[in-house]
């Protein structure tokens, strides 16, 4: 069986994001596509590394940060880079708590207030 090896146009549809976006990814080095011409190719290590971004910016990780953590890879290695992203985990779900129990407290103000609303209308 063939490796996997998707064009640009691929690419963007696989992972639905913009053309701009994976170009983008690619001038600050987070992607490194094969080229044939002017077309583009992404092997496996690509896709697999496209799959870490775009969790990576749901979990709220800057682009810097991931693009370091990637290189951390093959310059030191699976564990260095494993502790690394322990650490960037530890910092993103303390914000993200932060985060919820601010929502949470919005959620619950406005609720409230809706409330107050309602029985002013009875």
């Amino acid at each position: 069986m063939a490796p996997e090896r998707l064009s640009f146009k691929e690419m963007c549809a696989r992972f639905d994001v913009t053309p701009r976006t994976l170009r983008y990814y690619e001038y600050i080095e987070l992607l490194e596509p094969e080229k044939e011409g002017r077309s583009r190719f992404y092997n496996a290590r690509e896709i697999a590394r496209m799959t870490l971004i775009l969790r990576g910016r749901r979990w709220g990780f800057s682009l810097e940060e991931i693009r370091q953590w990637l290189l951390m890879y093959e310059s030191k290695g699976t564990e260095t880079q494993n502790r690394e992203f322990l650490k960037l985990a530890d910092r993103q779900l303390e914000t993200l708590n932060k985060e919820r129990e601010a929502l949470d407290h919005t959620i619950e103000d406005l609720a409230k207030v809706r409330a107050e609303v309602v029985n002013s209308l009875k």
